[in-house]
């Protein structure tokens, strides 16, 4: 085994630490609803710019 194959597994565990901290406390949104409100805010702003 070589000095760069050992490297990869400690790099990923410190990511897969980090995104298992992070699922906690996030909000969680479906991504239908940020879909549909983009498409929502796109729509307001065309309407408000034909004004």
């Amino acid at each position: 085994m070589s000095s760069s194959d050992s490297g990869g597994l400690m790099s990923s565990a410190g990511l897969v630490r980090y995104f298992d901290a992070e699922d906690r406390n996030a909000i969680k949104i479906d991504p239908k609803t940020v879909v549909a409100s983009g498409a929502l805010l796109g729509a307001l702003v065309l309407i408000l710019n034909a004004l």
